[in-house]
């Protein structure tokens, strides 16, 4: 009933993904980073010296830099030590005692500790929605998006990003950001979640969708123009998803439309009624007038190379 001894794999990349059914994007306005029980005692299941831990380490790092740069919050989970029977309950059955047997690894590995700011919460059971008040920390900060990475990719994980897409919450599992107990595990889990419950993708990706030079940092960001296209149609922003077709789903007329080109215009994006009409997505428009917008500028988000067969 302990944790099994996990063979060494290759974390999958950005060729063994499923295909996604959602195509819901990343924005640093909506999202939440969750660490997920990156405690020492889950780790030590692995040998920390091999694939696929060296990457999960280094890309959650990754995107816990990125993520705290553009003031997202991050919120980490892990499991208390020195549960009592009753509070074990049924993982008992399954995992036998957990941490009480080692209550010294109940901490975040060193690499990936929590900072200042930073938002941790004890998890009793496999989804972090579980006995937490996650869901209401993302509310009151108006988040409904879910980044998840951690161990272990086909049990907690992949029950948090169910659970987040049960409560309306959009979850994104981070393909090479999670680990797993085997590659066959691991996969199933990328699989289960991309036909059913979230979007999956690399860190990489979600590193460039959270960090686009100019469209989810200037004035045309996605978020922006779901606000300004909501108020037009008295609407709730969160009812416009990003590739929905504004005219044909949601009624956006022509004279409203027109508006928003001439306000777009004063702010410094040239576009026609015509372009807009053609692509009348939020992503679209956001690309396109960030484009026109940020023509002048310099500055990029720095985005690393994470490619390890480099």
């Amino acid at each position: 009933m302990a944790l099994p001894t996990i063979q060494s794999y290759t974390i999958p990349t950005g060729d063994q993904l499923p295909d996604n059914r959602a195509t819901w994007t990343l924005d640093s306005k909506r999202a939440v980073l969750l660490v997920h029980d990156m405690q020492q005692y889950f780790l030590n299941a692995f040998d920390q010296e091999q694939s696929p831990v060296p990457e999960l380490l280094a890309n959650i790092g990754e995107l816990l830099r990125h993520c705290r740069k553009l003031g997202i919050p991050v919120i980490y989970t892990a499991q208390p030590g020195e549960q009592s029977p009753e509070q074990r309950g049924l993982l008992r059955d399954f995992w036998g005692e957990g941490i009480n047997k080692a209550p010294h690894l109940k901490p975040i590995v060193t690499e990936l500790a929590p900072e200042t700011g930073d938002i941790s919460l004890e998890k009793w059971r496999y989804s972090g929605f579980r006995r937490t008040n996650l869901s209401e920390l993302m509310q009151e900060r108006g988040r409904d998006q879910l980044i998840v990475t951690g161990i272990y990719a086909h049990i907690g994980c992949l029950m948090t990003a169910c659970e987040a897409f049960m409560q309306d919450i959009q979850a994104f599992l981070i393909a090479d950001a999670v680990a797993d107990f085997s590659l066959d595990e691991h996969l199933m889990a990328l699989n289960y979640a991309a036909k059913r419950c979230a979007v999956t993708m690399t860190a990489q990706q979600a590193i460039e969708q959270l960090g686009l030079w100019t469209a989810e940092a200037s004035a045309f960001s996605v978020s922006r123009l779901r606000e300004q296209v909501a108020a037009l149609l008295d609407t709730e922003p969160r009812s416009l998803e990003d590739q929905d077709d504004l005219i044909e789903e949601h009624g956006l007329d022509s004279i409203r439309l027109m508006s928003l080109v001439e306000t777009w215009r004063r702010e410094g994006a040239e576009s026609s009624f015509a372009e807009l009409a053609e692509r009348p997505t939020l992503k679209e428009w956001s690309e396109l007038l960030g484009s026109r917008a940020n023509a002048k500028s310099e500055w990029k988000v720095e985005v690393p190379n994470l490619d390890y067969d480099a």
